[in-house]
């Protein structure tokens, strides 16, 4: 199940984290209310689901996880201001 989510997150995150969400508990145990996870599935997909896997219940996020956590981020904040670089082609095209 781990790696089928691995590959369906290489498409899409937010069908990852539904799948994590549907098929398992690691949603549950990484965010304290449904309304954070929710949340981070609308707006930071990529952050929300580096989150949920590397969360631990005890620890947190602790050591590489960070670098994970961080990365998912990046990717968040880059997708953005890619499809906001074209938008602003396809204005400046019209």
């Amino acid at each position: 199940m781990c790696c089928f989510v691995g590959v369906l997150a290489m498409l899409s995150p937010r069908l990852a984290i539904f799948l994590l969400w549907l098929f398992g508990d690691r949603m549950t145990i990484a965010f304290d209310h449904f309304w954070m996870g929710f949340l981070g599935f609308l707006i930071l997909p990529w952050t929300t689901l580096a989150w949920a896997v590397c969360y631990a219940p005890v620890r947190g996020v602790k050591g590489f996880g960070w670098f994970i956590v961080i990365f998912g981020f990046l990717l968040d904040i880059s997708s953005y201001s890619g499809s906001a670089r074209a938008r602003q082609r396809q204005g400046a095209t019209t």
